[in-house]
């Protein structure tokens, strides 16, 4: 008996693999949530030893950097099982896509501080090799809407 591999299958692979990244990701966040400090951007980090004055220079700054993370890493395993539901596949497909994008802009602001006076060579690279990585999760996140 021959097995053929259908587009549908195909799909559902290539979602349980993106949904297995998602979680380990999602994981990563609460176990070793230093190794995303990097990629959450001063802008948005709340100052709590700072005045009301610096909160005016930055609005966008509504969580501390450890909230973010642990957002972001709630948003990833959310993200991880809306892909293994067939019902919900392209909604959690697109939302992934979007989150992945939006997550470009902590990977930009990690490397322009890599490239900074006190960026290490060891940081350049790192974050060199992560930002490229961002496009190809946006692509393969988008082809999952299908």
């Amino acid at each position: 008996m021959s097995f053929t591999w259908s587009a549908r299958a195909t799909q559902a692979a290539s979602a349980t693999a993106l949904s297995a990244l998602l979680l380990a990701s999602a994981m990563k966040h609460f176990r070793a949530p230093s190794f995303f400090f990097p990629v959450v951007p001063d802008y948005l980090c709340r100052n709590d030893d700072a005045g009301a004055a610096a909160l005016h220079n930055r609005p966008l700054a509504i969580m501390s950097r450890e909230e973010w993370i642990a957002a972001s890493g709630l948003l990833e395993a959310a993200a991880a099982v809306g892909l293994l539901i067939p019902a919900t596949r392209k909604a959690a497909a697109a939302g992934t896509a979007a989150m992945f994008a939006t997550f470009l802009a902590g990977h930009i602001d990690a490397l322009r501080r890599a490239y900074g006076p006190d960026g290490t060579p060891v940081e350049r690279r790192i974050h060199t090799l992560r930002l490229p990585l961002q496009l190809p999760l946006v692509l393969w996140a988008w082809s999952l809407r299908k």
